[in-house]
């Protein structure tokens, strides 16, 4: 390695600090993500979010690395092998790569550091649209296969100034063409081969959970401060320039989502402004180092905008993007990079080219174009390739059936649990787990027993155990259930109204003597809040083993 003296330690401090907020990113998008999937598949959707961590760090380091950035094997195609596991990183940094200015440079590792975080996250965006839908191995060849052979050649054509796009002129800052439109073709080509999930477009679930949503979605806008500031490599005034433009973009995203949605739907959203502002990030993402602040601003509205309006190309176009990757990332992205041939200027970055808008031409806009094809078709026509020789082989698509209880089926457990005070008995978990094993289950002659079975929105759920106990109870169940009501109305989400038939509900079955009824029932009613309703089954006969289990405090 070079002298530490030949590195710029502020400089490196930033990028360092960047690569921390680009990875960052990835469980916020987890969290995006998951918030918005069906509670029984939350699990699933972090970790096909999180699961590029560990693989596409290896191959980056191995493979991808080398490909995009070592020298130019030909043509600006793709790097050579000379790199190969990081080997050979003995000298500083070539000046046309890893530094702004002649003079100004930062040690290799912080730029392989920082472009793995790219790397990473780039294949994340896709499981936004196959929610549901992946099998666990088939998603992990296919993001071993992917990391390798579609992105780095890709970040060779724009991030690596000998790429044959970037020779040409093409601009992208920090990844609108490279990480959103690649991740959003890849996206369109991978549902080609899974398909649409049953029912689809009428059964569609809601999301299951809106704050993990936000706080996802508030991540992202945190993180995405290293993903458009860091890329000019320097903490300087383009730096803050960039970390400005990402401010406003979003901003004007949220709020012009949020007047459309107001107009359109007459309801201004929490979810609508979050994906709004996630919109404008995306598009401003290949602007942010070679635009002024009021063309953030309006780059940032323009998002917001056809952003909204292209949530309606799944409909059209009739594929299943279920979380809006297409509409928001890919559309983002494109958009983003196009706007770069209009509102790019030299006086803000020289580095940067002027747009149509500051007396440039269309030179720059027809780069934009070129660019936006040639990646967008590579990046389709590869990954359909791959997902397909996957589906062959491994298997990429889950069967319909198994799409249902998708937690349960691939992780063994589920995201969220009922109180673990509510079992047999009322007993804790601890004391069924240790109790003796018991005889077969017969009918004994008993006094006449009562099972009572009600349907409740809230409970105390200590509270109404112990009372419970004290009424006679002599079993407790409590579980999930999804109940009519006349009243449920609609769910609005991004644009999409869904008629929702039935409510979620606590359903409470407790077996008590005919004699103490009374007393459950006056349990349950102070003890639950809400709607109420059930019914009486009368002479029941419980049954029972040979030997019994002593109640638990638990």
């Amino acid at each position: 390695m070079a002298p530490v003296g030949s590195f710029n330690s502020g400089d490196t401090a930033w990028v360092l600090l960047c690569a921390a907020l680009v990875l960052f990113m990835v469980p916020g998008l987890a969290f995006f993500y998951a918030g918005l999937v069906r509670g029984t598949g939350a699990l699933v959707m972090i970790q096909q979010n999180l699961i590029p961590l560990g693989i596409v760090t290896l191959t980056w380091i191995v493979f991808g690395y080398s490909l995009a950035f070592s020298n130019d094997l030909g043509r600006g195609i793709v790097g050579d092998l000379e790199l190969f596991g990081l080997h050979h990183l003995d000298t500083a940094p070539a000046p046309a790569m890893h530094a702004v200015v002649a003079g100004v440079a930062i040690p290799t590792l912080a730029f392989v550091a920082y472009q793995m975080m790219f790397a990473i996250i780039t294949p994340a965006l896709i499981t936004g649209a196959t929610a549901h839908r992946l099998k666990p191995l088939g998603w992990a060849v296919m993001l071993a296969i992917w990391s390798i052979v579609v992105y780095p050649p890709i970040a060779h054509w724009l991030f690596n100034p000998h790429g044959w796009l970037a020779a040409r002129g093409a601009q992208d800052w920090a990844g609108g063409i490279v990480v959103h439109a690649s991740a959003g073709a890849a996206a369109l080509a991978i549902l080609l081969v899974v398909g649409k999930r049953p029912g689809w477009p009428r059964a569609v679930a809601v999301p299951h959970s809106l704050p993990l949503a936000l706080l996802g979605g508030g991540i992202l806008w945190f993180g995405w401060f290293g993903f458009n500031a860091g890329d000019g490599l320097q903490a300087n005034g383009v730096a803050a320039q960039a970390l400005l433009n990402t401010h406003v973009a979003a901003a004007a995203g949220m709020c012009v989502w949020l007047v459309v949605e107001r107009i359109t739907e007459r309801h201004a959203t929490a979810i609508g402004g979050i994906t709004g502002a996630v919109a404008g990030l995306a598009t401003i993402t290949p602007c942010a180092g070679y635009v002024s602040t009021l063309s953030a601003l309006l780059i940032g509205a323009i998002a917001g905008l056809v952003c909204h309006w292209a949530l309606r190309l799944k409909s059209i176009f009739r594929f299943d993007d279920a979380l809006d990757v297409i509409a928001v990332h890919f559309v983002g992205g494109v958009l983003g990079s196009l706007l770069v041939g209009f509102f790019g200027e030299n006086a803000i970055n020289s580095v940067g080219r002027d747009g149509l808008f500051f007396g440039g031409g269309v030179a720059l806009l027809g780069e934009q174009c070129l660019a936006l094809i040639c990646v967008i078709a590579f990046s389709f026509v590869l990954t359909w390739l791959i997902a397909m020789g996957v589906e062959k082989t491994f298997g990429l698509r889950l069967a319909p059936e198994d799409q249902a209880g998708i937690d349960e089926r691939q992780q063994g457990m589920d995201a969220y649990h009922i109180n673990p005070a509510f079992l047999v008995g009322g007993e804790s978990a601890a004391a069924v787990a240790t109790a003796p094993p018991q005889a077969d289950l017969a009918i004994e002659p008993a006094a006449e027993h009562h099972l009572i079975t009600v349907v409740l929105e809230t409970v105390d759920s200590g509270g109404l155990r112990a009372a419970l106990l004290d009424a006679g109870a002599e079993s407790i169940v409590v579980s999930e259930a999804n109940a009519t009501d006349p009243n449920t109305g609609s769910r609005q989400f991004r644009g999409r109204s869904e008629e929702v038939a039935f409510s979620e509900r606590l359903r409470v079955e407790v077996l008590a003597p005919q004699d103490r009824a009374g007393a459950v029932l006056a349990a349950l009613n102070r003890y639950s809040s809400g709607r109420r309703s059930g019914f009486v089954q009368q002479t029941v006969h419980p049954l029972h083993g040979s030997g019994s289990v002593t109640a638990s405090g638990g």
